[in-house]
């Protein structure tokens, strides 16, 4: 592999894995189109560990409010004593006020653990057909800019509920196919459920966290098993990079657009995917 190489994959993981494109499919079919060798599992972790990163450095303060609105009400619930002073109390002015949501984001995690431990091998032997990616890729955009245009009513982060939370869980880990999109497809169905278009996405990100981190930990005793060289560290610090500008300028974005530009951009990718198959 090359540092080339490496910067673009390590761009492409952090822009796919927050942007609804779906960062799968692009690290399976840009090898594909260039005819790059695989760069091994080992460089796969280092990614991920990349956009984990990310993650870490842009919802800082975001898991603070979550951990401790939970502590607040946890106490508050099985202690007879209430907390003495208003510094105890969570932040008023912060957006996150539902004291339930690491429960929420924890129970949407669960589905997701279980289909990657069922079909892992699979989501990276036989899913990757560049025909299957060209569908799902197609698919799946079209089902987000329908949902993304129709949906009903709208909600904030601290209406989501159960239900809701099971429902985009089951999201994300349909998402293990390349192609679906793990953010596209729990923002699809944080918009099904009613939140509106910045929360969806804030939601899709704080619960790939979990998912993010736990796929990173099995795999880092490959990743050091392999060594950590030139290209490790490029690849790492190129994906946290473009993963914490994805995250923050998607935020804006949806703020005064819909999701339709990434519908199209799917389409068209899907059309070349099956265009360059046909052809080769």
């Amino acid at each position: 592999m090359t540092v080339f190489q490496s910067i673009i994959l390590g761009i492409v993981q952090g822009l796919g894995e927050f942007l609804p494109i779906s960062s799968t499919a692009h690290l399976a079919i840009i090898p594909y189109f260039f005819n790059w060798k695989d760069p091994g599992l080992g460089f796969d972790v280092a990614l991920h560990v990349g956009t984990l990163i990310a993650l870490i450095l842009f919802f800082w303060k975001d898991w603070k409010q979550i951990i401790f609105n939970f502590q607040f009400s946890i106490f508050n619930k099985f202690s007879k004593s209430k907390f003495p002073n208003k510094k105890n109390l969570p932040d008023a002015n912060s957006y996150l006020q539902n004291t339930n949501l690491l429960w929420l984001i924890i129970i949407a995690t669960i589905p997701g653990v279980i289909f990657g431990v069922l079909f892992e091998s699979k989501a990276e032997t036989v899913f990757r057909s560049p025909l299957l990616i060209a569908f799902t890729l197609a698919v799946m955009g079209l089902i987000l800019f329908l949902v993304d245009k129709y949906a009903g009513k709208i909600k904030d982060i601290n209406k989501v509920t159960i239900k809701d939370s099971i429902l985009i869980g089951i999201s994300q880990a349909i998402a293990i196919i390349p192609g679906v999109s793990r953010s596209g497809a729990t923002i699809t169905a944080g918009r099904a459920c009613g939140m509106n278009r910045k929360d969806a996405a804030r939601f899709s990100f704080l619960l790939s966290a979990p998912i993010i981190f736990g796929a990173a930990a099995l795999k880092l005793p490959k990743l050091f098993s392999q060594g950590i060289d030139l290209n490790i560290i490029i690849g790492i610090f190129f994906s946290a990079l473009s993963g914490y500008l994805a995250i923050k300028y998607l935020l804006k974005f949806v703020e005064k657009y819909s999701y339709a530009i990434f519908f199209w951009y799917r389409l068209g990718l899907a059309v070349v995917i099956a265009s360059f198959y046909f052809l080769k």
